[in-house]
C-alpha cells in the first residue's frame, strides 16, 4: 500500500518548457499526428492497385479518420493520371441500350459541344441546300413525271369505266365507280329501285372495273415508291456532301479513337437516313407536294434531334490527377446514378439523356471515401457497392426494379467499366460484423487501417499538438494562443486519454475546447487566448453537461440517496460507479452492502436476481466466490448464505471494477469489523486477491471528493485505487490541492489484504506455519465465523 503524493496525481505541463510565448512563433501542423501505424497502412493501401485492395479505416470518431483519408488520397491522386471522360450516346442499332464512350479528359465536353454545333449547322444549311432552285427543279421534274404517270393511269381507268357506263370519282382514299343509266349517275336509292336482272348486270360490270382499278392503284403505288426512292437518293446524294463534310471534320480529330469514330459514322448514316427531319420546315410550306405525296415533309416530334446529343456523365476537364470524392449520403441512386422519367399523357417516358451519374461514375479512376454507417444505413447500398466491386462494372438501373421486380426503365444503359478504390471509414464493430457475416468483405477490403485513440506524450507529440493549435488559429482566423493556453490544452488532452503518459488523438474534442476558449477570449476583448480562457471553456462545457450529476448530488444532499462519509459500519462501504450520458461521464458514490448468515445459497448477487446485472459484473461475483473458497474452504466446505447489493440502484450495473469493494463488504460482515465510511473503493480483483486496474479512475476519485468536500473534509477522507491506475490520474487542481494540504488521501494498493487493513484499521493477517490466521486479524475473525456457520449447518 502506498499513499500517493500530490505530485503523482497529474501530469503538469510547464508553459516555459514549450519554448514559445504564443503560437505566432510556431509553424502549422502538417500531415497526420500520432497515427504512424494508420498512416503506413493508408499509404500502402493507396499504392496497391490490384483488385480487392480497398481500405477500411477503423477507429473512434474524432481521430481524424475521414480528414486524413481525404488528405492522403488527394496526395496520391495528384501523382496519378486523370481518368477519361464518360459519355452516354445513342445506340442507333438498339436505342433501348445506350452505349458508353470513353474519351481523354476534356474531350468529352469538346465532343458534346461539337455535336450540338453539328446539329445547329445542319439545321441551318440543309434547308437552304434543299431549297435552292436547282434542287427544286430536279425534285419538280421527278414529281412531274410521277404526276403524269399517275394521271395517265387514272385517265385510262376512267375511259374504261365510261365504256362500261360507270362514272369515276377520285379521292385521297381511293377511286370510286358509280353506275350511269341514260347518261345520268344514279344513287343508292335509284339503284335499289332497279330490277334484279339489271342490278346483277351492273354488279358484274362493277366487279370487272374494280379489278382493273385495283391493278391501276397498285401501279400508282409502284410509281409512288419509285418516285420516293428517287427523291431519297437525290436527297442522300445532296446531303452526303454537306453532312459528310462536317462529320468527317469531327472524325479527323478522333481518328485515334475507334469507339468514337464508329459512333460518328453511325451518326452520319442516321442523319442521311432522316434528312427530311432537317428540312421539315421547308417541306411543310410545299403544300402542293404534300397533296400528291402525303409522306413527304412529315415532321417528327420536337426532340427528334436529341438522339445526336452527348450525355456527359463524368467530366474530368477540370480535374488534375485522379478524382477524390467524399460523400455522406451513399443511397442507391447516389452510388450508381439514376434514370429520370417524364410523364407524357400518363405514360412514363425516358431516354439516354435522362441518365444521371452517381458517385461511382464521378470517382471512377480515383478514390471514393464513404462512411460505413451511412452505407449500411441506406437500403441496398452495400449490396450495390459490393456487386460493382466484384464485377468491375457500374450498372445504372431503377431501384424499383429491385423492390418490385417489374422492369420500368424503358432503357438498359451499357454498364460502365469501373476502376476505383473505395475507402470506408467506420467503427471496429461494423468491421467485425461485415467480416463475420459477408464473405465478400474480406476479399474486397484487404487493407485495414486502425486509427489509435491515443499517442505517447513525447516532446515531439507535445510540439505536434501545439502546431495543431496553430493550424486551428490560421484555419479559423482566431487570436493566437499563449504557451499557458497550449499547456492547458495538452493537459486536457491527457485527461481525455486518461493517462499521464498519453495524449488523446481525438482532435475533435480538443477543437471544441479551442473554439469555446476563443469565444471567451473574444468576449473579454483579449489579444490572446490564455490559460484562463481554456480553463473557463472546460469548466463551462462541464457546467452545460453535468445537470444529471448535480441532480444526483442534490438527492444525496437531501438524504434521498443514502451515502455515509463519516463513521464506521459493518458490511457497508462506498463503491464508485461511472455514469456515461454520451457526451459527459461522471462518477457517483454508491452504497454497497453485504449480509452473511448460515445457509447453503452461497454468494447471491441481488442485482442478478433482479435481472439488473451485466455479464461482466456477474463474472466478478464468480471471481469473488473463487477467492473465498481458495482462502477459507481448504479444510471444510463453506456453509454460507451471502447477499450483496448495490443499494438504491435502479438502472442496472455492469463491469467488475467493484468486485474488490463487494469482497470488502463480505469480509466486514463475516468478521464483524466495521468499515470506515470516509473511504471509497474501486478496483477489480482476481481469485488470488490481487487488485487489477479499472477504467475511469480519475472521475471516480473526483466524484467522491466532490461529495466529501460538500460535507466538509475531515482529514480522513480518501479513495483506494489499484496501484496500476496511478499512471492514469489526471485530477482537477482542487483535488490535488486538498491532497497537498493533507485533507484528502489517495491510496494505491496491490492486494485485497492491503485494502481491508485500510478500511478496518485491523491487519488482514497471514497464515502461520500451521496454516492458521492470527485470531485478531480480519481473516482470522472471518474464518472463525465461517467455521461457526459450518458447525451450525452440521447440527441442523
Amino acid at each position: 500500500m502506498r499513499t500517493l503524493d500530490w505530485t503523482e496525481l497529474k501530469r503538469k505541463i510547464d508553459p516555459e518548457r514549450l519554448e514559445f510565448s504564443t503560437t505566432a512563433e510556431l509553424s502549422e501542423a502538417d500531415g497526420i499526428i500520432g497515427q504512424e501505424r494508420a498512416a503506413n497502412a493508408l499509404r500502402f493501401g493507396l499504392g496497391v492497385k490490384n483488385k480487392g485492395y480497398n481500405i477500411y479505416i477503423c477507429g473512434l470518431p474524432g481521430t481524424g479518420r475521414a480528414t486524413y483519408a481525404e488528405a492522403f488520397a488527394k496526395e496520391r491522386a495528384s501523382m496519378e493520371a486523370t481518368p477519361p471522360d464518360l459519355c452516354y450516346v445513342c445506340n442507333f442499332e438498339n436505342p433501348k441500350c445506350p452505349q458508353v464512350l470513353e474519351l481523354p479528359a476534356g474531350r468529352g465536353k469538346q465532343l458534346r459541344d461539337q455535336m450540338d454545333e453539328l446539329v445547329n449547322r445542319l439545321l441551318n444549311e440543309l434547308p437552304v441546300l434543299y431549297g435552292n432552285k436547282e434542287f427544286e427543279n430536279q425534285k419538280s421534274d421527278l414529281m412531274r413525271v410521277y404526276t403524269e404517270q399517275r394521271d395517265e393511269v387514272i385517265h385510262a381507268i376512267s375511259e374504261e369505266a365510261q365504256k362500261q357506263n360507270f362514272a369515276v370519282k377520285n379521292t385521297n382514299s381511293g377511286i370510286y365507280f358509280m353506275p350511269v343509266i341514260n347518261g345520268e349517275v344514279i344513287n343508292e336509292e335509284q339503284f335499289d329501285a332497279l330490277g334484279q336482272e339489271q342490278k346483277d348486270e351492273i354488279t358484274v360490270e362493277s366487279e370487272k372495273i374494280q379489278r382493273k382499278a385495283a391493278d391501276a392503284m397498285r401501279q400508282i403505288r409502284e410509281f409512288e415508291r419509285e418516285t420516293r426512292r428517287e427523291v431519297e437518293e437525290m436527297e442522300y446524294a445532296v446531303g452526303l456532301f454537306a453532312v459528310g463534310r462536317h462529320v468527317n471534320a469531327i472524325m479527323d480529330e478522333y481518328k485515334n479513337y475507334d469507339q468514337v469514330t464508329a459512333y460518328l459514322l453511325s451518326v452520319k448514316e442516321d442523319i442521311l437516313d432522316h434528312i427530311a427531319d432537317f428540312v421539315a420546315e421547308e417541306a411543310e410550306d410545299d403544300e402542293s407536294m404534300q397533296n400528291y405525296m402525303p409522306w413527304y415533309g412529315k415532321k417528327n416530334p420536337e426532340d427528334v434531334f436529341g438522339k445526336y446529343k452527348i450525355n456527359l456523365i463524368a467530366d474530368n476537364s477540370q480535374t488534375n490527377g485522379a478524382p477524390v470524392v467524399v460523400d455522406f449520403n451513399p443511397t442507391y441512386a447516389n452510388l450508381v446514378g439514376e434514370i429520370e422519367y417524364d410523364n407524357e399523357f400518363g405514360n412514363f417516358i425516358t431516354d439516354y439523356m435522362k441518365i444521371k451519374p452517381g458517385l461511382l461514375h464521378k470517382a471512377n479512376g480515383g478514390y471514393l471515401i464513404l462512411q460505413a454507417h451511412d452505407l449500411l444505413g441506406n437500403y441496398h447500398s452495400w449490396e450495390t457497392l459490393r456487386r460493382a466491386l466484384i464485377t468491375g462494372e457500374i450498372v445504372t438501373e431503377p431501384m424499383r426494379e429491385y423492390t418490385t421486380g417489374v422492369a420500368v426503365s424503358g432503357i438498359k444503359p451499357q454498364p460502365v467499366s469501373m476502376n476505383l478504390k473505395i475507402i470506408l471509414v467506420g467503427s471496429d464493430h461494423l468491421y467485425d460484423l461485415l467480416y463475420e457475416y459477408d464473405e465478400s468483405f474480406q476479399k474486397l477490403f484487404k487493407i485495414r487501417a486502425d486509427f489509435d485513440y491515443e499517442m505517447k506524450m513525447t516532446n515531439d507529440n507535445i510540439n505536434s499538438v501545439c502546431r495543431f493549435i496553430k493550424l486551428f488559429v490560421r484555419r479559423e482566423n482566431t487570436p493566437e494562443f499563449t504557451a499557458e493556453a497550449c499547456a492547458a490544452a495538452i493537459e486536457e488532452s491527457a485527461r481525455i486519454a486518461e493517462r499521464q503518459d498519453r495524449l488523446s488523438v481525438r482532435f475533435n474534442k480538443l477543437t471544441e475546447i479551442l473554439v469555446e476558449a476563443v469565444t471567451w477570449a473574444r468576449n473579454d476583448g483579449a489579444e490572446f487566448v490564455t490559460g484562463a480562457h481554456m480553463r473557463k471553456a472546460i469548466d463551462m462545457q462541464t457546467y452545460r453537461l453535468n445537470i444529471y450529476e448535480e441532480k444526483l448530488n442534490d438527492m444525496i444532499d437531501d438524504g434521498f440517496i443514502l451515502i455515509d462519509t463519516n463513521g464506521s459500519k459493518v458490511g457497508q462501504l462506498n463503491g464508485l460507479a461511472i455514469l456515461d450520458t454520451g457526451d459527459y461521464a461522471f462518477a457517483q458514490p454508491m452504497r454497497i452492502t453485504a449480509t452473511t448468515y448460515v445457509g447453503k445459497a452461497g454468494i447471491v448477487n441481488i442485482e442478478k436476481e433482479a435481472e439488473m446485472s451485466g455479464n461482466i459484473h456477474e463474472k466478478g461475483m464468480q471471481v469473488l466466490i473463487g477467492y473465498l473458497g481458495q482462502t477459507y474452504a481448504q479444510d471444510f466446505p463453506l456453509s454460507l448464505s451471502c447477499r450483496i447489493c448495490f443499494e438504491q440502484n435502479y438502472n442496472g450495473i455492469d463491469g467488475d471494477s467493484a468486485s474488490s469493494t463487494e469482497l470488502y463488504a463480505v469480509l466486514s460482515s463475516l468478521s464483524g469489523l466495521p468499515i470506515h465510511q470516509d473511504l471509497a473503493v474501486t478496483g477489480s480483483m482476481n481469485q488470488r486477491g490481487e487488485i487489477q486496474p479499472i477504467g475511469g479512475v480519475t472521475y471516480k476519485i473526483e466524484g467522491f471528493y466532490n461529495l466529501c468536500e460538500k460535507r466538509g473534509l475531515n482529514g480522513k477522507h480518501g479513495v483506494i485505487i489499484p496501484r496500476q491506475n496511478v499512471r492514469d490520474l489526471m485530477l482537477k487542481d482542487e483535488v490535488i490541492d486538498a491532497v497537498r494540504q493533507g485533507k484528502f488521501f489517495i491510496y494505491a494498493i496491490d492486494h485485497i489484504d492491503e485494502g481491508i487493513e485500510l478500511l478496518t484499521g485491523i491487519p488482514a493477517g497471514n497464515k502461520n506455519d500451521k496454516g492458521k490466521y492470527p485470531a485478531g486479524s480480519v481473516h482470522g475473525k472471518a474464518l472463525k465465523r465461517l467455521k461457526e456457520f459450518h458447525q451450525k449447518a452440521l447440527e441442523e
